[in-house]
């Protein structure tokens, strides 16, 4: 007999994030990417053209999206007093911990909530020179966004499309690399270098520890390394006893 029906069955209301095409940056493929980013506007400085301030902001909001394990509209919707300080990380100063106000909602509810603490001194330091020395040459910054755009008090979503892509691109890099892919290497990069599990997941705001998992691309090194700790860790235990007897 059918016991599951339409009228007593639960929906599933989140939408999936995992993409089996796409996938995250490897460390190479990210520096190459930031550094490209950084000459883009050394080479718009140098020639003395204007439209540096733009390309400027871009490759910082690049860099925050990566920092802090963001999706798009995450990052995008960033204001300045979005960031606090930390007790627990002081030497992050101002920017120890950001609040994620517009995060991914189920159907029919409202913006999840979240905070993900700083855990790279080089995050706090881009975004401190970016807020007190850049940003407040745009015209419009007086509207609070952390990403003010030229003629509107906040950049658009063709905007930060165009500029990855042309960065991807210009680099021949993968074309399954996407702005998302910031978020899945935060999360990669972090269990490779030895974070908890279950931080990651409360950093990037997953429910289910699985879903963390699937944003999870690491590198066959490092499933070497992993595998190598634990058959040592394992051949270390199985001879102690024995060194004992002798």
């Amino acid at each position: 007999m059918q016991v599951c029906h339409e009228w007593n069955t639960a929906v599933h209301v989140a939408e999936a994030e995992a993409d089996a095409g796409k996938r995250a940056f490897t460390r190479q493929e990210l520096q190459a990417f930031f550094d490209h980013a950084d000459e883009q506007v050394d080479r718009v400085r140098e020639a003395g053209r204007k439209g540096w301030l733009p390309i400027f902001r871009d490759g910082v909001l690049f860099k925050t999206a990566y920092a802090f394990g963001l999706r798009r509209n995450e990052a995008r919707m960033l204001d300045v007093v979005d960031f606090g300080h930390n007790p627990d990380g002081p030497e992050f100063g101002e920017y120890g911990v950001l609040y994620v106000r517009h995060g991914k909602a189920q159907k029919g509810s409202p913006p999840k909530r979240r905070s993900v603490l700083t855990v790279w001194p080089w995050a706090a330091e881009i975004l401190e020179q970016w807020d007190t020395e850049v940003r407040p040459l745009f015209t419009t910054c007086e509207a609070g966004a952390l990403w003010p755009s030229e003629r509107g008090s906040r950049i658009g979503f063709s905007q930060i499309n165009t500029r990855f892509a042309a960065y991807r691109d210009a680099l021949g890099l993968d074309r399954a690399l996407d702005f998302h892919s910031f978020r899945r290497s935060y999360v990669t990069h972090l269990i490779e270098d030895g974070w908890d599990a279950r931080f990651v997941q409360e950093q990037v705001g997953h429910e289910h520890a699985s879903t963390t998992s699937i944003y999870t691309c690491v590198s066959s090194d490092f499933r070497t390394r992993t595998l190598r700790r634990a058959l040592d860790a394992t051949m270390d235990a199985a001879l102690k006893p024995s060194r004992r007897k002798r």
